[in-house]
């Protein structure tokens, strides 16, 4: 797992909390959401994030060009029922895969990926599941996530 010259990969800290905000938030604009409940989730979101990044339950990894984040992704860790699907109760769950606009098409949001899914072998995760944009889903294909008959209600907040 080899990154272009000239860039460098990091584990995210709670000190970074804005930054991957900042990205979460341009994720969810770029994919076309309302950017008044983009503004409106930001500072929850925020709150969960520093949250999950002290006490471990969120891992993220960030990359740079020049001491600048260019890209990152994180992964929360979900303690489940084990199922016929898979006995481990350690689930992971992928988000917040961004890379800034200048620095697409060069294979970072697979090389993100690729360490996230080597952080869940070495954690013994036998079942790993993201949400995929329009423009992520064939990198995720290509990593062999295949679509799943997950059903989804939302509710309205009272």
């Amino acid at each position: 797992m080899t990154l272009p010259c000239g860039l460098t990969l990091r584990a995210a800290t709670l000190a970074d909390a804005e930054l991957i905000q900042g990205q979460r938030d341009a994720m969810f604009t770029d994919m076309g959401s309302d950017v008044e409940r983009v503004r409106a989730s930001c500072a929850p979101s925020l709150a969960w994030l520093h949250g999950a990044l002290a006490d471990g339950t969120y891992s993220g990894i960030l990359i740079e060009k020049d001491g600048e984040v260019v890209a990152g992704a994180g992964v929360s860790w979900q303690m489940l029922p084990p199922s016929p699907r898979t006995v481990t109760p350690l689930r992971a769950y992928i988000q917040n895969v961004y890379v800034s606009p200048g620095q697409r098409g060069q294979g970072l949001a697979r090389h993100l990926m690729r360490v996230l899914l080597a952080e869940c072998e070495l954690r013994g995760v036998e079942q790993v599941s993201l949400h995929a944009s329009d423009a992520g889903r064939p990198t995720y294909l290509k990593l062999g996530f295949v679509s799943t008959n997950e059903m989804r209600l939302t509710l309205e907040p009272s």
